[in-house]
């Protein structure tokens, strides 16, 4: 029969629900839980409301974690890395990226091809919010694509074909048939076509910012450049060219940081070209992604730091999470109040 205490409670439950905790673990150094007064008068402070994030836990505190990793990026004055999948820019944080890019806070670019041709495409056409369930068989019937709840008429597809393939004869034609870019190159004079100040690609080959792309042809551009084949034989893309130019500017950088929206190609090939310099000073990643697939998109910074990619003495935070939730937030609590604080100080 097991012991029991003077209440008759069994004295195995009470040590093992009342274990004392031990003195050898200081607490003291850890932030105290604690939220955002709404009791306080006055105006909701939304300032205050996401600097209490960090205070917040779970990813609450991964965000406010990120914002602290990015303020540090722009007060050391690091070069940022910044990688985003396609959807980033069907999505309205295609503005976002656009800001970052017009006033020169983000300085590498890597997206897929779909973040390249949407951009693009936007300043010829726009997309519509509809509904993740609409069905796919009656908007293939009508011509219409989604991506996610976001629809995408097929005409601002043929539009994007009409805009794109006579500035690719005339690139060939410049060229004497013999016309060799990388994707970098094609993307810098692209946004000079362009001309519209709402494109990313505009103020990135206006500001002289790098914009890669590892996987041009895995798209719609790709499509209009197979076509393109048929139609004007000679344009050739550079891609190890491009491998070369991302992997110096990470070996020649004093500082690096690591801003990744999504996963997969744009996240590794930053992770890659950094993992050159022994690794990234800072790192944010936002995903969604599971890490026990063993995929690289839900890998976790830590398998980054065991591959050089991430140096062993940063703190870097992935935020679990949408995107387009977070990184607004992200932005408005850091690049904007860097950008706030320069105009002030001018």
């Amino acid at each position: 029969m097991s012991a029991t205490s003077k209440d008759g409670i069994p004295s195995i439950a009470l040590e093992a629900a009342l274990k004392p905790t031990s003195s050898s673990i200081d607490l003291s150094s850890h932030l105290v839980v604690h939220g955002h007064d709404f009791n306080k008068p006055g105006p909701v402070d939304y300032n205050a409301l996401l600097n209490s994030y960090v205070s917040t836990g779970f990813q609450a505190t991964h965000f406010g974690q990120a914002c602290e990793q990015v303020k540090s990026m722009l007060e050391n004055n690091s070069l940022i890395f910044f990688g985003y999948t396609s959807n980033m820019v069907s999505s309205g944080c295609r503005d976002i990226i656009r800001y970052l890019c017009q006033h020169k806070l983000i300085h590498v670019l890597v997206s897929t091809a779909g973040g390249i041709e949407e951009d693009f495409i936007k300043c010829l056409a726009p997309t519509y919010v509809g509904e993740f369930t609409l069905n796919g068989q009656q908007l293939r019937a009508n011509g219409i694509n989604r991506i996610g709840n976001l629809l995408v008429p097929n005409t601002n597809y043929c539009k994007f074909e009409d805009w794109l393939m006579p500035i690719l004869d005339r690139f060939v034609d410049e060229n004497e048939n013999n016309c060799i870019l990388t994707p970098s190159k094609l993307i810098e004079k692209l946004g000079r076509e362009i001309n519209n100040e709402e494109s990313i690609y505009y103020w990135c080959a206006k500001n002289e910012i790098p914009v890669f792309c590892p996987a041009i042809t895995d798209g719609s551009l790709g499509d209009m450049l197979y076509f393109h084949t048929y139609r004007k034989p000679g344009l050739k893309i550079d891609i190890l060219e491009d491998l070369k130019r991302i992997n110096n500017l990470a070996v020649h950088a004093k500082s690096t940081g690591m801003l990744i929206l999504g996963g997969g190609i744009v996240k590794h090939h930053i992770c890659n070209a950094n993992l050159m310099r022994n690794g990234a000073d800072y790192a944010v990643y936002i995903n969604t992604g599971s890490e026990y697939d063993g995929s690289d998109s839900g890998a976790s910074p830590d398998e980054a730091v065991s591959w050089g990619k991430i140096r062993s003495v940063a703190k870097p935070v992935k935020v679990h999470g949408d995107a387009t939730l977070i990184f607004p937030l992200l932005v408005a609590q850091t690049f904007a109040q860097h950008m706030q604080k320069k105009s002030s100080t001018n």
